[in-house]
């Protein structure tokens, strides 16, 4: 009986695991390699672009950089990356509250007079994952 009842938890426990993926994210078309990228990952509408479910930085290499976020239960995200080319740790912005430093959403998600929303930004993971961004 012992014997079933561990097998049985371990299975679940296996299957639990398997729920966890990993998304590699490519930011390319980085204008130089000075400063770092940061990307954000967001996982619902109400705090997309105020407040990241994880964030990740990573220094630049042949105007291209890489992060692999880890352990993320399947579903629906969205990313924001920037390059913060001043290593500042934010995306500046000009008196009038516009980026002056590169940036940009998965889906390549475009704002019209504003930023873009979460619903043009998401997308859904099930397995392990790679997409690109291009700055």
């Amino acid at each position: 009986m012992t014997k079933i009842i561990t097998i049985i938890t371990l299975f679940i426990c296996s299957l639990m695991s398997a729920q966890n993926v990993k998304l590699t994210v490519s930011v390319t078309g980085v204008k130089n390699n000075t400063g770092i990228v940061k990307v954000g990952l967001y996982n619902s509408d109400g705090t997309f672009l105020k407040t990241t479910y994880k964030s990740l930085s990573s220094e630049i290499k042949n105007n291209e950089a890489v992060v692999t976020f880890t352990d993320l239960p399947a579903g629906e995200y969205a990313i924001s990356t920037y390059h913060d080319e001043n290593n500042n740790g934010k995306l500046d912005k000009n008196a009038m509250g516009i980026p002056s430093e590169d940036y940009a959403t998965s889906n390549n998600a475009k704002g019209f007079m504003g930023p873009p929303s979460y619903k043009d930004a998401k997308f859904v993971i099930a397995k392990d994952s790679k997409i690109e961004i291009i700055l």
